[in-house]
């Protein structure tokens, strides 16, 4: 079973990272299960580790099957439509369906980071497959109408529950930009660059479709300006939350501050003073493992799930918005040490971990949720692990 990408994990990046991407290919495998509702196709669970599992989640599907472009499509195809074959009749797709009852169930108010058309438009391009483009398109006007009705930000933007709530919706558990946030519906840079996201893929996918919708287009630049004339701090170099980016004292240096490179809205300068003053710099989010959740310098840092540890699949995002500005140089530098202190963990615990240590040491130094059960990272969790699309995006980019 996946016997493809075992063989792509065997042969790509470096030898000492091999053994760790063949363990991963092996988790995609045993987190493979039969079809059952709502699934039409087998389904790929957050991980067989995952302490609240057996789940799938909605952004946690993307970086698994961003493992899996190219080698294999048929599994992948599989996941992109079991990812829309719960969505409701209002839009929304839920964040995580919980699957350990006979029943499965969710949240049908708050969902995830909708980040599942880069997996579909990536899958597109490189098997060559648009059959699937019209239903993703359709979900996704959807969905984008879902947004427009429930998360539009007073004034220009979007939002998350977190402000209003403490949902975690933006997939940030407690995340440190809440800490000290007003409640209302103000603009999140993280939401606002995901919208941007989806117009730009709704206005390509109409194009490529017959039926161009200049909407989408307009949509898109108009949150474009907003991100970079509103959500930017000149002197800091940085984007911020719109109740924030005017209060240096009321905020943190989060990677959410990110995503707008990620996504491609920043201007070329503000793209790479984020680089360079942020994903680069080792006082900041450039850690041992990067990337830190909020910059190692900031008084906020603590080694505490989402409050100063790394995520691998951020670090994938990031060295992608690298690449996305014309820095390969930046994106192989994030990407490399990233899977060595992950190849390094994996050769001393067996395993593959939730978050890891920014500052390269044992994950169960970690904290995860001090007031729950489980308060050390899950072990054997695929939902944020891209490590084989990880090795796969440095081998491109390393020898140019």
């Amino acid at each position: 079973m996946l016997d493809n990408l075992m063989s792509e994990a065997g042969r790509i990046g470096k030898p000492a990272w091999r053994p760790m991407l063949r363990y991963v290919a092996g988790l995609h495998a045993r987190s493979t299960h039969p079809p059952r509702k709502p699934f039409p196709h087998p389904w790929e669970e957050i991980g067989p580790g995952y302490c609240y599992g057996p789940a799938f989640g909605h952004w946690d599907i993307v970086h698994a099957v961003l493992d899996s472009i190219p080698s294999e499509p048929g599994h992948v195809k599989q996941q992109l439509l079991n990812n829309l074959a719960s969505q409701q009749d209002d839009g929304f797709i839920p964040g995580s369906i919980w699957l350990g009852e006979e029943e499965p169930r969710w949240n049908g108010q708050a969902g995830h980071p909708s980040v599942w058309p880069v997996a579909v438009q990536d899958y597109m391009e490189a098997v060559g497959d648009e059959t699937i483009l019209e239903t993703c398109y359709e979900a996704l006007r959807r969905l984008i109408g879902w947004y427009e009705t429930n998360r539009k930000a007073e004034g220009e933007g979007f939002f998350y529950t977190d402000i209003l709530n403490r949902s975690w919706e933006s997939g940030v558990d407690e995340g440190v930009r809440f800490d000290r946030s007003p409640s209302g519906r103000l603009a999140c840079v993280d939401a606002t660059s995901h919208l941007y996201g989806l117009y730009e893929h709704a206005y390509r996918w109409s194009r490529q479709l017959g039926k161009e919708e200049p909407a989408y287009l307009q949509r898109a630049e108009a949150l474009a300006a907003y991100i970079r004339e509103s959500l930017y701090d000149e002197q800091a170099g940085f984007f911020y939350d719109s109740w924030s980016v005017d209060q240096p004292g009321t905020r943190a240096e989060a990677f959410e501050g990110i995503w707008p490179v990620v996504v491609g809205a920043a201007s070329a300068e503000q793209a790479n003073r984020t680089i360079d003053g942020y994903m680069l710099n080792e006082r900041k989010l450039f850690t041992a493992h990067p990337l830190a959740t909020i910059a190692a310098s900031d008084p906020k840092f603590e080694l505490r799930m989402w409050r100063g540890p790394a995520w691998n699949s951020m670090t994938y995002w990031a060295a992608r918005g690298c690449i996305r500005y014309g820095r390969g140089d930046a994106a192989v530098q994030l990407l490399e040490r990233a899977l060595d202190a992950s190849a390094r963990q994996y050769e001393e615990t067996g395993t593959i971990w939730e978050f890891y240590h920014p500052h390269g040491g044992s994950p169960l130094e970690l904290k995860r949720k001090p007031h729950t059960a489980y308060n050390t990272p899950c072990k054997d969790y695929l939902g944020h692990n891209p490590l084989i699309a990880m090795s796969r995006l440095w081998e491109e980019h390393a020898g140019r």
